[in-house]
């Protein structure tokens, strides 16, 4: 049957490639079957590191689309996965559509929001970061997105700068990249655009950071810098997961990442980073506008756990506790006067946790606690541009987005009782508490 369909995807693809397609703000090409599917996809999130892509974690991605349709959203190039991933990884999946944007407009396309509304995965590809948070931030399209992982479950990935952007909080490249000399002697540089508005809400991946490119020297240090910029100015247990150029981490629905790369041929890795829990006080020592940083902490400032990415990805760290993990090392990291020290070290001595609480301000309050029919959202002196409903694994919901000032409503009807965690997004940063549905 898709033998015969083929044909027609051939004339889809090419009259997209012309100007009489539905809009000049984007270009669509096509590869499948044009019905759509409605299987149930099993969710998850494939964080690519930017070179080639690893077949098997590839593999994995399409697998959890469940034979449903796969869609790419790039800003730059044209087709290169239509075929890679609808033949020939040797999964079966309905279709695979790019879609390449080439203006903010096209996140208004009708188009567009339906082929997002039938994906059952969404793959996010390279190029530059910016472009991706500029088209879609505070627009349908990531709007659409995330009711789609939250709805649907869609599993979702990206490579380099589409790995970039699935961070809660993400380097969005604003102001061009940055190295991390340049970071680490200036952690406020104007280019250490360290982002924390909200747009897309991965599973567990709320304050977290990922980077790419870690073969390159430098990607440390800066990574370091953007986390010390999170704990100082969001006031958040920051971390960071990073993958070398040839390796990937697939998180499945449990919080499970499993590590894909070319070890013990090649010395792929992944990185799991993480301010250090056992620490009293965590921030660092000197983070401020043109000054070196220091985060010291006695040598203890960062935990990190380094797992070797192999073509089976049996290795793994659990990134619902931050602790669990099979197959990799711990260290310990550090920064004394701008200059990042790596030694071994062993797991963090705290008790596992699901997210972070850094309301001990009191600023975040929830009312009533437990709640029953609505919970009562209250940050002092913010304005809320949205609020995220999180399972006990981290897992979103249902969300609430706008301009909801210092106080808001959820309504609790369709919520099931139990445990949940609310994350509160401000302009200053985000926000997490525990409650109880009664």
């Amino acid at each position: 049957m898709k033998i015969l369909l083929r044909p027609i995807a051939s004339i889809i693809l090419f009259c997209a490639f012309y100007p009489i397609a539905k809009s000049q703000s984007y270009t669509q090409y096509f590869t499948g079957n044009p019905e759509d599917v409605s299987p149930e996809p099993q969710g998850g999130v494939c964080l690519m590191g930017g070179a080639t892509e690893s077949d098997p974690a590839m593999r994995w991605f399409l697998q959890r689309a469940t034979g449903g349709d796969i869609l790419v959203l790039r800003a730059s190039g044209s087709d290169g996965y239509n075929n890679y991933l609808y033949s020939e990884l040797g999964v079966a999946v309905n279709s695979v559509e790019t879609i390449v944007f080439h203006t903010a407009a096209a996140a208004s396309e009708d188009y567009i929001h339906r082929k997002i509304k039938q994906a059952e995965a969404i793959w996010f590809a390279g190029g530059d970061q910016w472009k991706y948070v500029s088209y879609w931030r505070h627009s349908p399209i990531g709007q659409l997105i995330n009711e789609a992982i939250q709805a649907r479950n869609i599993v979702i990935g990206g490579t380099s700068a589409g790995m970039a952007i699935l961070g809660g909080i993400y380097f969005s490249a604003e102001n061009g990249t940055i190295t991390s000399t340049q970071a680490l002697s200036n952690p406020y540089d104007p280019k250490m655009a360290v982002d924390s508005n909200f747009f897309l809400q991965a599973p567990y991946l709320q304050n977290t950071l990922t980077d790419t490119h870690y073969d390159n020297p430098n990607r440390k240090g800066r990574h370091i810098a953007f986390l010390a910029r999170m704990v100082k100015d969001y006031g958040i247990a920051a971390k960071g997961i990073a993958c070398e150029e040839y390796t990937a981490v697939c998180i499945d629905e449990n919080g499970i990442a499993s590590v894909f790369g070319g070890h013990p041929q090649h010395d792929d890795n992944a990185f799991f980073i993480q301010t250090n829990c056992e620490l009293e006080t965590p921030s660092p020592e000197v983070c401020a506008p043109g000054e070196v940083l220091t985060w010291d902490r006695g040598g203890m400032a960062v935990k990190v756990y380094q797992v070797k990415g192999t073509p089976q990805g049996q290795n793994t760290f659990n990134v619902q506790d931050w602790i669990s993990g099979q197959g990799g090392t711990w260290q310990r990291w550090y920064v004394k006067n701008g200059n990042l020290l790596e030694r071994s070290s062993e797991a963090p001595n705290c008790l596992p946790v699901h997210t972070e609480d850094a309301n001990d301000q009191g600023q975040l309050k929830l009312y009533p606690n437990p709640a029953r029919q609505q919970l009562h959202i209250q940050i002092d002196q913010q304005e809320i541009v949205a609020v995220s409903l999180l399972d006990n694994r981290a897992r979103p919901l249902l969300s609430k987005t706008g301009t909801l000032g210092s106080r808001t409503i959820l309504e609790l009807i369709d919520i099931s009782p139990g445990m949940y965690f609310m994350m509160v997004h401000t302009k200053a940063g985000n926000w997490t508490k525990k409650w109880i549905k009664q």
